[in-house]
């Protein structure tokens, strides 16, 4: 998940797994799986940032079996 803005200020979370593309057309455009889309204030390079950051993220959390014994 990660924390974007909308044109209009407002915060909010949008799970980087859905995002098909990123464009800037000059505000960035993202489209997501479903072919919603959404247009936000941070810039086409600091969306890209943020996803990746997010995937890494992803695979630093320690993985865990409940009741595996682990």
């Amino acid at each position: 998940m990660i924390k974007l803005t909308h044109l209009g200020g407002e915060e909010f979370i949008l799970n980087a797994d859905l995002i098909r593309y990123v464009e800037a057309r000059p505000d960035t455009f993202i489209t997501l799986a479903g072919d919603d889309h959404v247009v936000v204030e941070e810039s086409l390079d600091e969306v890209l940032r943020r996803a990746i950051d997010y995937q890494r993220s992803k695979h630093m959390i320690p993985m865990t079996c409940a009741g595996a014994g682990f």
